[in-house]
Parts: structure tokens; C-alpha cells; sequence
């Protein structure tokens, strides 16, 4: 317990040790499947905590893990044996209306941003979900309901404070360590600790035109072929997933349809809701339609509408794969894989990319395949028993959709699989310029617990 005492001198949050009552919350993650143990967990409040946990992580040669919100599916918010430097507790938002910029602390979720920026009708594209992180979340890309609109979260990245592995603070931005601020924008965790992020806002809400249409599971395939027709030449201001799962018990749904397998279209409109209205009314008329939940509604209600049934605690395995074709070809083989799904709590995402995304420049930002029209993500989730039967599931309907790849995968959606699936998720160029950057801020690998991209040496 060497480096807990060390911690302790000049450290102003709490130090979890093993034995302690909290030290069994404080180490859970989102993803349940994960179940590592720390030799220290070090909950920062400030800037001062951040620099001293890293400073004595590098004293005692601890491994060491950055915890944000705790979503990441790899769990790589928590290690074995080593330090957390775990950020859940800075939470705080500061919002200017006049320069319509948020200042935003790791810790945040998109609920907690959304709520102190909706105050003032604002809002930067953020997760489909209210409980994800705003840390890894924009340090990966991140998208979101607005994304077609206004692009991703790291396009919407105006500065990040950030400590560096040698335990210094520097302010990463267009105008100061710009290589830095580059590879902030969707090269993950790999080059220190964000501890501010500042975000670009934009007018949204505090009502806009959402919502969910449900179809029988039966007719999967006619269902996507429309709104693949549709989103082919949509408006920006038009962002739609589609989910294959179970219906949730939810009001807006007959009771006889709860818990049946069902495609929900998601959509969301950025703009007038009278134009939105116009756009989705062919998605509306539809035949087989069981429930149309598409209103205008508080947009923070709207980013809480996918969180019942993906809390934390279950176990999940994810695949991921960015897709170039959509024809009838790939969507009867997504119908066919999604009919033998092994577990009641599983489910399929199939995002529709492109608008703003598509129009920043390929080398802008470290994220990439900013061309790919559609995202892929086959979400295993179960309760408990074996998971052998839900991966092989996974794996079976990933590799058989491997054939209609754009040839990457999103960082964010992306397990413990390997250092030749990171690099499918940057491609090799830009790849061999992130090592370039990870040889200038980290020669060391101190920040390894992420989707590493290694030093050169």
C-alpha cells in the first residue's frame, strides 16, 4: 500500500484501497463482464488530484487506468493491480450562451451536460444514450442524434486541458499544440488526461421532432431497405438507427407487443419540425407499422429514451464494423443473423453516418472513415451463465457482414480484439502519424490501459 500512502500526502479526493467498504463500487464498470481489481483507486476532484495520481503512478511503476464515465465496453476504465485515476467525480459545466461554448469535466455524462446547456437552448452532438461519458466518448468521435447536422463531438472540440505523462498541464487547441489537440480527436486515451473539454454549442431545442417508429421483426428487411432509400438523399438535419430487439414494456407500445422482437427506427430532427414532419412521413406510412412514438418532445428527454435496459451490471460482448454497401444482400444477411439471436437483452444498431460527419477533411482529425455511409453494432448483453453461446453469436453475424466492410471499426465500439483491429480502426497512415504522436507525448506508454497505439521504440 506504498503508493495509496503516497497518494494520500497533498491529494484531495478519496483513495478506495482493496478492503475498503467502497472498493467494490468504486472498481464496477458499466459492462459487468469485467470484474478487475485495482491496487488503488485514486477519485480526483480537481486538476491538482489528476496531476498528483499520475506523478505517483510513475514513482511506483503502476499500471495505471483513466476512468470517465465507466461506459467503454472493453472496460478499460479499470486494470488489475495497478491505479485508477478515476474521474467520475468531476462533474462540472459551464456554459456561456454569448460565445455558445461549454466547459465540461471529465466526469460529466451527456445527461448532466444536456441538462446546465439546455438551460439556454444549446447543444453539441453527444451519445444516443444519457449515461455515456463525454470523456472517451469525444476522445474516440462520438456520435449522436445531431451528428448529420453539426458533426461529431470531436469536430465540436474547441480546447482540451489535458496532463501529460511527464505531469504537466497543457491547453490543447487549433492554436496551441495542435499536433496534440489532432490526435485528441478520436485517438482515444493515448496521449494524457483530458481534464476540461471545451465544446462548441449549437441552437437546439428545448423541443425537437423525435421519436421511434416499431415494425414486426418479419418484415426487418423491407423496413431498412426504406430507410436506406430515404436517408440516401435526406436532409442533414435528419439523423436515423435503426434497433433490432426486443419492444420494451413502454406505454406507447400495445401490451401484446412487450418483449417481442420488433426493428424501432430512431429519428431525430435538427431543424423546424414542421420541415421534419415532411422528411419522416414516408418512414410513417409504412405498411405493418405497430407503434409511431414520433413527437416533438424535450430534446434532454429524448437523449434518456434509450436507457431503460441499458443500465449498468449486465454482461456484454460487442462487434463492431463500419459498412460501405447496404444492399438487399447485407440486409437479408443482418435479418437472418438477428432470427437466431441467443439472449432476450441482446440487440443490433445500424447507424446512418454521413452529412456533417463526411464533410470534415479526412486528415482534420484522427478519426477516421468519415466516408462510411452506415455503422454496424451487434451488442451481446446477458444476465449471467456461459457466454460462449452469445459470442459465438456476435462473431458468427460479424463475420458474415465482414464482406460488405468499409474496412474499419469504430475506437468507441471496439473490445479487447487486438493491436490489428486498432490499426483497422485508424488505417495505416494515420496510424504510423498517431505512433509519431504517442513518441512525442508519451515515449513511454504510461497511458496503455486504452486502444493503445504503442511507441515507435
Amino acid at each position: 500500500m506504498k503508493a495509496a500512502d503516497a497518494l494520500r500526502e497533498g491529494f484531495r479526493g478519496q483513495v478506495v484501497v482493496p478492503g475498503d467498504a467502497g472498493y467494490d463500487a468504486a472498481r464496477a464498470v458499466w459492462n459487468g463482464a469485467i470484474d478487475r481489481r485495482p491496487e488503488v483507486i485514486a477519485r480526483c476532484t480537481g486538476t491538482a488530484d489528476v496531476l498528483r495520481a499520475v506523478t505517483v503512478a510513475r514513482e511506483h511503476g503502476l499500471l495505471t487506468a483513466v476512468r470517465g464515465g465507466g461506459h467503454n465496453i472493453a472496460g478499460l476504465a479499470v486494470c488489475d493491480g495497478g491505479m485508477v485515476i478515476d474521474l467520475s467525480a468531476m462533474r462540472g459545466v459551464r456554459v456561456d450562451p454569448q460565445r455558445r461554448i461549454a466547459r465540461a469535466q471529465p466526469g460529466t455524462t451527456w445527461g448532466g451536460f444536456d441538462h446546465e446547456t439546455q438551460a439556454f437552448r444549446l447543444a453539441t452532438p453527444g451519445g444516443l444514450m444519457s449515461s455515456t461519458g463525454i470523456a472517451g466518448f469525444t476522445l474516440g468521435g462520438g456520435f449522436g442524434w445531431l451528428s448529420r447536422a453539426y458533426g461529431l463531438a470531436c469536430d465540436n472540440l474547441l480546447e482540451a486541458d489535458v496532463v501529460t505523462a511527464e505531469g504537466r498541464v497543457v491547453t490543447a487547441s487549433a492554436a496551441t499544440h495542435p499536433d496534440l489537440f489532432w490526435g485528441l480527436r478520436g485517438g482515444g486515451g493515448n496521449f494524457g488526461v483530458v481534464t476540461t473539454f471545451t465544446y462548441r454549442l449549437h441552437r437546439i431545442g428545448p423541443a425537437v421532432l423525435c421519436g421511434g417508429l416499431f415494425f414486426p421483426a418479419e418484415h426487418l428487411a423491407a423496413t431498412v431497405r426504406a430507410v436506406r432509400d430515404l436517408m440516401a438523399d435526406a436532409p442533414d438535419e435528419l439523423f436515423a438507427s435503426c434497433i433490432f430487439g426486443r419492444a420494451p414494456a413502454a406505454p406507447f407500445l400495445p401490451a401484446g407487443w412487450h418483449g417481442r422482437p420488433v426493428v424501432r427506427v430512431g429519428v431525430c430532427w435538427a431543424g423546424r419540425a414542421d420541415r421534419g414532419r415532411e422528411v419522416v412521413a414516408p418512414l410513417r406510412a409504412l405498411p405493418h407499422l405497430v407503434a409511431d412514438a414520433v413527437q416533438t418532445r424535450p430534446y434532454t428527454v429524448w437523449q434518456q429514451m434509450l436507457d431503460p435496459g441499458w443500465g449498468p451490471g449486465a454482461h456484454n460482448y460487442w462487434k463492431s464494423e463500419y459498412l460501405s454497401v447496404l444492399d438487399d444482400a447485407a440486409i437479408d444477411t443482418v435479418a437472418a443473423h438477428f432470427a437466431t439471436v441467443t439472449s432476450p437483452l441482446s440487440d443490433v444498431k445500424l447507424a446512418f453516418l454521413g452529412g456533417a460527419i463526411a464533410r470534415v477533411g479526412p486528415e482534420d482529425t484522427a478519426y477516421t472513415h468519415r466516408a462510411a455511409p452506415y455503422l454496424l453494432n451487434i451488442n451481446s448483453r446477458w444476465e449471467s451463465g456461459e457466454p460462449d453461446p452469445h459470442v459465438a453469436w456476435t462473431r458468427a453475424f460479424w463475420n458474415a457482414m465482414r464482406p460488405h466492410s468499409s474496412g474499419g471499426v469504430y475506437v468507441n465500439f471496439l473490445g479487447q480484439e487486438g493491436p490489428g483491429r486498432v490499426l483497422e480502426a485508424y488505417g495505416r497512415a494515420k496510424y504510423e502519424r498517431l505512433t509519431a504522436l504517442k513518441d512525442r507525448w508519451d515515449p513511454e506508454n504510461f497511458f496503455r490501459v486504452n486502444q493503445n497505439i504503442p511507441p515507435s521504440v
